[in-house]
């Protein structure tokens, strides 16, 4: 296993004690609200990546990690959720959503190249 593969297996394991933790307080692994009526699951490191390990979160959540973020950047540089909350642009979304109901629904534009 190269280390570039065990970073992401150790990144992965880490995401899911999160995510369980999360799960089973029915929040959202992104924005930390209560999870609504529908629940997508997020895979922190993408499938096409090569990941296997999923989180729960809000389908606007999931929708604006995909319009903000490549599948290719989320598995090179956002292979943990604390990072990418990290990015302006999430932390600004982070910071809109905050006060929402947890089954909000509003368009989502997508945004990276």
């Amino acid at each position: 296993m190269s280390g570039r593969v065990k970073r992401k297996a150790a990144l992965a394991a880490g995401e899911a004690r999160a995510a369980a933790v999360a799960s089973d307080a029915g929040l959202c692994a992104l924005c930390g609200r209560m999870l609504g009526r529908r629940v997508e699951w997020h895979h922190v490191v993408p499938k096409s990546e090569g990941g296997r390990e999923t989180v729960p979160v809000h389908p606007i959540c999931h929708r604006t990690i995909h319009a903000l973020v490549s599948n290719a950047d989320l598995a090179r540089h956002f292979a943990d959720l604390e990072t990418l909350r990290a990015r302006e642009d999430m932390a600004r979304y982070l910071r809109w959503i905050a006060n929402k109901p947890p089954d909000f629904h509003a368009p989502t534009r997508k945004m990276h190249g």
